[in-house]
C-alpha cells in the first residue's frame, strides 16, 4: 500500500544533497512557501518539459511567495548538469536510494507504456511556511502541470 499525503498533513523530513553537493533539510525550508515536486529522471524528454515550465514560471512563482525544487533518483553530478544545459535556477535535489520519494507516497506501481512497473509517479506538493503540505498532486503529466498548478495557487486569473 502506497502512502497518499493529504493537505493538512506534514511534510515528511528529509536531508538531500542538491545539485552542489550541499545538504539541504526540510527544516531550511521553513519560513517560506514551496512547490516541492518529484520527477523520475534528469535530462529525459518529459522531465526537461517539465523543468523549463517551472523555470519559465519562476519570476511568477518566486513573485507569488514561492521557492521550487525538484527531486529525483539522480546523483548531485548530473542534476548540476542538468541545471547548467537546461538553465534551470532553482533547486534539485537527489535521492538515490528513493526513500524520501516512499515518505511522501511517490515511489510504486505505475503505468507505462501499457506494463505496469515499478518507479516515479510523477507529483507536486505545495508546503507552506511551516511544512504542512496544502497541495498533494500525483500522477501529474509533465507537459502543462506547471501553468494548471500556476492557476490552482491564484497566480494566473
Amino acid at each position: 500500500m502506497t502512502v497518499r499525503l493529504e493537505p493538512g498533513t506534514a511534510a515528511p523530513d528529509f536531508a538531500l544533497l542538491d545539485q552542489d553537493g550541499s545538504t539541504v533539510r526540510l527544516e531550511d525550508l521553513r519560513g517560506r512557501k514551496t512547490v516541492l515536486y518529484f520527477y523520475p529522471a534528469a535530462m529525459t524528454p518529459g522531465c526537461t518539459t517539465q523543468a523549463c515550465d517551472f523555470r519559465d514560471s519562476i519570476a511568477s512563482l518566486e513573485g507569488a511567495g514561492y521557492r521550487v525544487i525538484g527531486v529525483s533518483r539522480d546523483e548531485p553530478h548530473k542534476l548540476a548538469e542538468f541545471r547548467e544545459r537546461d538553465g534551470l535556477t532553482f533547486t534539485l535535489l537527489s535521492d538515490p536510494d528513493h526513500s524520501v520519494h516512499a515518505a511522501y507516497g511517490v515511489w510504486g506501481e505505475k503505468m507505462n507504456y501499457g506494463k505496469v512497473v515499478e518507479g516515479v509517479i510523477r507529483s507536486t506538493f505545495v508546503l507552506d511556511e511551516n511544512g504542512t503540505i496544502t497541495l498533494a498532486q500525483y500522477n501529474v503529466k509533465a507537459t502543462g502541470h506547471v501553468a494548471r498548478l500556476r492557476k490552482m495557487l491564484g497566480i494566473d486569473a
